[in-house]
């Protein structure tokens, strides 16, 4: 090899050498040119009286000092009879090329998602740029006014909403967040159902007066007000659209039964007074037996530690984590009246939430195509809770 690169001509070397540069230097690698491109942050679907109106955020550069820095955004609407025709109505409007690899949620208005909701978001399944991990949530009212809202704690609202949807927040058991991936894997299942979390929008009392600098908004004009999100409540969805909303109560307790609780708190009695349990531990298990009618079994089991009370303690109290007897009881009773609602909520709308059809078609092809239009509407539940205090 060193004898073959000895005889190549030292002109071939220097030719080859210049070849490479101009190949480097003559590529984008891929770069976004952030003059041609629409950097869209977060979509709002909403019905319009023919197909869609699609209300988008995109990403507007800022000055990189500290006092300018940040994330601004610009607000456009754009309606078609597809989802597909909304977004090329954004590119002839603004001679922007749309790009959604950075979108992380898309916003359903509440009138969208009483209908079949695959119906929007078919387009960006079928969108390669699309993440999977893509946030949805259906929103009180339209999309448009919560997309184009001031935030009072970020500077684009889908910054802020997307904060709620923390690993912290889900691990505390107030939100059940929820991807286009597992949404559709919902969708398409055996269960036909699924849940996204439902947000509402208030105005931040004592906020100043108009947004953060550099805010606009093209088609919609800002109301200088501020306002703060919440997503306590949880959409249930049967066959893509939505039939029913849980409590934060019945979101909190769905959170328990799929086990993703960690540190969240609620609320128990002692002696008629209030006390406060954080959680340290959960395990949550749903399971269908064959029974006739059939028999669900919704379990739980928390480890509790005592966080905060209603009233003064001595300090031998504060020092300890341990949880009384009567507390515990009040705690296991509290998780089961959630859990019992929960239930009762998603039976009456027809929603599968707990996946019985799916623990049936794994069992038994047979027995799933003679059950399942009889789940979950004629089956009933044995519900489980145990509360342990933490050694």
């Amino acid at each position: 090899m060193r004898k073959f690169l000895k005889t190549v001509p030292m002109k071939l070397w220097i030719l080859l050498f210049f070849a490479v540069l101009f190949f480097f230097f003559s590529n984008d690698f891929g770069l976004v040119d952030i003059q041609k491109t629409a950097i869209i942050l977060a979509v709002g679907i909403d019905k319009a009286e023919e197909g869609f109106a699609l209300t988008a955020q995109i990403a507007v550069p800022k000055g990189s000092d500290r006092t300018t820095g940040g994330t601004s955004s610009v607000e456009i609407r754009s309606e078609g009879e597809t989802v597909s025709d909304c977004v090329t109505a954004l590119f002839a409007k603004t001679g922007w090329v749309p790009k959604l690899v950075f979108c992380d949620l898309v916003l359903l208005g509440e009138e969208a998602a009483k209908e079949d909701v695959v119906d929007c978001l078919n387009y960006f399944l079928r969108n390669d740029y699309m993440p999977d991990s893509c946030r949805l949530a259906v929103c009180c009212g339209r999309a448009e006014e919560v997309i184009s809202s001031q935030s009072a704690i970020d500077d684009a609202s889908s910054l802020a909403i997307g904060k709620l949807f923390s690993d912290a927040a889900e691990k505390s058991g107030v939100v059940m967040p929820n991807s286009l991936k597992n949404f559709a894997i919902g969708y398409y299942g055996p269960s036909e159902s699924s849940f996204l979390p439902y947000i509402r929008m208030q105005t931040q009392q004592g906020g100043q007066s108009g947004g953060p600098e550099g805010t606009g908004n093209i088609d919609m004009p800002q109301s200088g007000e501020q306002k703060i999100y919440t997503a306590q409540e949880t959409a249930i969805f049967r066959k893509g659209k939505m039939v029913g909303l849980l409590t934060p109560e019945e979101t909190f307790a769905y959170s328990l039964l799929e086990g993703k609780v960690f540190t969240g708190t609620f609320d128990a009695e002692e002696a008629g007074k209030p006390v406060t349990l954080t959680i340290m531990k959960n395990e949550g298990k749903v399971s269908l037996k064959e029974h006739a009618p059939p028999l669900a079994e919704l379990s739980l089991k928390v480890t509790v530690r005592l966080c905060c009370r209603d009233i003064s303690a001595p300090i031998a109290d504060i020092a300890s984590d341990k949880v009384s007897p009567e507390v515990l009881r009040s705690a296991k009773n509290v998780l089961e009246r959630s859990v019992k609602s929960l239930w009762e909520n998603s039976k009456a709308c027809g929603c599968d939430l707990f996946g019985l059809r799916r623990s049936l078609f794994r069992t038994s092809l047979k027995e799933y195509a003679q059950k399942k239009e009889l789940l979950p509407a004629s089956a009933e539940a044995n519900i489980f809770a145990e509360v342990v205090s933490v050694k």
